[in-house]
């Protein structure tokens, strides 16, 4: 009997082993899924709370929310200031189109506006486990935060970014 069972062992670890590795790798991605979640939160958060103090249409939101690096890297892998959306909302939360400083009616749509949103949008994340799906693609992230200065001092000037 021991004749035929031989190299058994090495086909039942084999088997068992594949099982506990793909469910390893199952848990560290998840882990690795949960932290880009929480950083794409926090990414938007951050926008919408540099938004609220910097000039209106200031580029500087984006840019600061990424935790940009001064090579242009992000804390997140891919996330790009293409992917953060930031809008003005009115009292009731519609959006509020701002022209440029200089258009006329600048100054009656910064007096509507009452909070900032930051908008995370099209973003996949990317999988480190091969020959599963290469990309899930993300939810919305958005924070929204009451306005503060927008770029005016107590002087009325505009603050320099």
């Amino acid at each position: 009997m021991k004749a035929r069972q031989r190299g058994l062992t090495t086909v039942e670890f084999a088997v068992v082993g594949l099982v506990l590795m793909v469910i390893v790798f199952g848990v560290i991605e998840f882990a690795r899924f949960m932290w880009v979640a929480n950083a794409l939160t926090e990414v938007t958060r951050r926008a919408a709370r540099v938004a609220t103090v910097c000039p209106v249409n200031d580029p500087l939101s984006g840019q600061v929310g990424l935790f940009a690096d001064e090579f242009g890297g992000s804390i997140v892998n891919g996330v790009t200031s293409d992917n953060i959306l930031i809008e003005y909302l009115d009292e009731g939360g519609s959006a509020v189109a701002v022209p440029g400083r200089s258009d006329a009616g600048f100054e009656a749509a910064f007096m509507r506006i009452r909070y900032v949103r930051s908008r995370l949008v099209n973003y996949e994340h990317e999988l480190i486990i091969p020959l599963v799906l290469p990309t899930i693609p993300m939810p919305g992230f958005d924070a929204v935060l009451p306005r503060e200065s927008l770029g005016i001092t107590r002087e009325g000037e505009f603050c320099r970014a």
